[in-house]
């Protein structure tokens, strides 16, 4: 493999248009690279298109990562090994965190290549920076099961575990099942335990609260189908 191969994992912004959450890295970098590893190449061509209008989209490589399938490995690693520079996006976020860029990074880094990650936006991090909870402890535990008792046993895992260790739970839902996980919420746990919905994270409605499950309780949010990030602590 030819040891100019270069990996940016380049980050989207989380609310539609908000190009001021990112780096100045992201506008030099995506005007040079022919190469992409998307989530979706719709999504990867406007986002191109908005930073750099003159540029001709239909001379960029993109393969896009299959919800099903996968990666395409093999295509990866010919581009690795022609020393390609690759960039990767996930449709909105950090590349490799929370998506199925990671598989792509794991690769990269066995072949030896370089792994830049470039500086932008995560709703993880920015929910738990303005929930007010323990940011010294946290864990992302990433989706909870659809269907109980699995789902009922592990909210209260989770919120034990945060009672006894001091430490953020965060995690995630597929939106439109949000409403459904709230309800569980306030249906499951002490209601002295502190819960933040955060949605919509860097737009002009961003959502972003922290009550007691008992306060929730006394006015319940419709939260619709906008991703959202809990974060709870017990």
């Amino acid at each position: 493999m030819s040891a100019t191969s270069t990996i940016y994992l380049i980050p989207i912004p989380i609310a539609e248009g908000a190009l001021q959450t990112l780096s100045s890295e992201v506008a030099l970098h995506t005007g040079q690279i022919t190469h992409y590893f998307v989530e979706n190449v719709r999504t990867a061509r406007r986002f191109i298109r908005s930073l750099h209008a003159e540029l001709v989209i239909d001379s960029l490589h993109f393969s896009e990562i299959d919800k099903h399938t996968g990666l395409d490995t093999a295509l990866l690693r010919k581009w690795l090994k022609e020393g390609q520079t690759i960039g990767v996006m996930s449709e909105a976020g950090c590349p490799g965190i929370a998506d199925p860029g990671a598989e792509l990074v794991a690769i990269a880094q066995s072949m030896g290549a370089k792994v830049i990650p470039l500086v932008g936006p995560n709703s993880l991090i920015l929910a738990l920076m303005a929930s007010g909870l323990n940011g010294q402890s946290f864990c992302f535990t990433g989706y909870i099961p659809v269907k109980d008792p699995e789902r009922m046993k592990r909210i209260k895992e989770l919120e034990a575990t945060s009672q006894r260790e001091n430490q953020s739970q965060l995690f995630i839902e597929t939106p439109y099942r949000n409403d459904h996980l709230l309800a569980d919420l306030l249906k499951h746990c002490s209601g002295k335990t502190r819960l933040c919905i955060a949605q919509n994270i860097t737009a002009p409605n961003a959502f972003i609260k922290t009550k007691t499950i008992t306060e929730w309780s006394k006015g319940v949010p419709v939260l619709g189908k906008v991703p959202a990030v809990f974060v709870m602590l017990g």
